[in-house]
């Protein structure tokens, strides 16, 4: 029996790439100096799209392949992909939840600590001398007791507060209705009211045409000129050039983020604005969840064309 044929949008790990290869037809649209001709020439006979949650599949891509199947998302999100296209020809959509969820807390909890300790800083002051030649760092921000907002309550928002207790954090969250939580924790019926009660805003929520700048300057004025933002969620959830705004008038005490719009080419205001903590996306960067991740693709496209249930479908 032939293999199924993949269009590979996106260049994996090795330890992905072998057990692809020996499964699948692999097609490497990532490598093709000409993506037209290359779709022209394979669309017509890919029945399966592999690709990351960063690059996805836009309608055009979909079309060139008449005979699609399934999407296979390296990643939780798959705002990049058009479900719309996908739905409309009863193609199938994965993804890779739950698998990332905890290093993905983690880092949101790295970075809130990091951002206000000021440990880059700080580092960076012991590094160079400047504490021999000034003496102590300036002083920083306590977090142990203080308010947390979490903006999405799914599976990484949830973590997030579960480490966050460990803080002594009083947790407050958002989203689109209330949920079965543990004692202490409050819903908060809009983004507005939620900054507005808390010292940390935690953004960790889906993308979707709805979600787009739900962080606006309304939502950083009242998290206000004391209050912290962290995206660990994705760049569009926030509107960057508000965020810029105030961190540079002195409207927020700071923000630490993993995610940016046209990353990896950030916005050059970032790299001047004043305590920001900027990381290169990089929540599921570590090998164990990354091979976890390589394997649900896997995993999704084997059950597809041996008729089973996907493991983790999205569409």
């Amino acid at each position: 029996m032939s293999k199924p044929h993949i269009l590979q949008v996106g260049p994996y790990p090795e330890w992905d790439q072998v057990p692809l290869d020996a499964a699948f037809q692999m097609h490497r649209y990532f490598e093709a100096p000409d993506k037209a001709a290359f779709l022209a020439e394979v669309g017509p006979k890919v029945r399966g799209i592999a690709t990351r949650g960063e690059l996805g599949a836009n309608a055009a891509l979909i079309a060139a392949c008449p005979q699609l199947e399934v999407i296979s998302v390296y990643g939780v999100g798959y705002d990049a992909v058009d479900i719309g296209a996908a739905r409309a020809r009863g193609i199938r959509v994965t993804n890779t939840p739950d698998v990332l969820t905890d290093d993905c807390a983690d880092l949101a909890v790295a970075m809130l600590l990091a951002l206000s300790r000021g440990v880059v800083g700080a580092e960076a002051w012991a590094r160079t001398g400047a504490w021999a030649e000034k003496g102590g760092y300036p002083l920083q921000r306590k977090v142990t007791g203080k308010r947390v907002g979490i903006l999405g309550l799914g599976r990484i928002g949830a973590a997030i507060a579960r480490r966050l207790q460990g803080f002594d954090m009083t947790i407050s969250y958002a989203g689109r209705a209330p949920k079965d939580t543990p004692p202490g924790w409050t819903y908060v019926a809009d983004p507005v009211t939620l900054a507005a009660q808390v010292d940390y805003l935690v953004v960790a929520l889906s993308a979707t045409p709805e979600t787009r700048h739900i962080v606006n300057a309304a939502v950083l004025a009242a998290l206000g000129p004391k209050g912290m933002l962290i995206n660990i969620s994705r760049a569009p959830n926030v509107d960057e050039a508000a965020l810029l705004d105030a961190l540079e008038a002195g409207k927020l005490a700071g923000a630490a983020l993993d995610v940016f719009e046209g990353e990896p080419r950030l916005n050059p205001r970032f790299l001047t604005a004043p305590n920001v903590l900027l990381q290169p996306h990089h929540a599921s960067g570590t090998y164990e969840t990354r091979q976890a991740m390589g394997k649900l693709v896997r995993d999704n496209l084997t059950a597809h064309f041996a008729g089973q249930p996907l493991l983790t479908p999205v569409a």
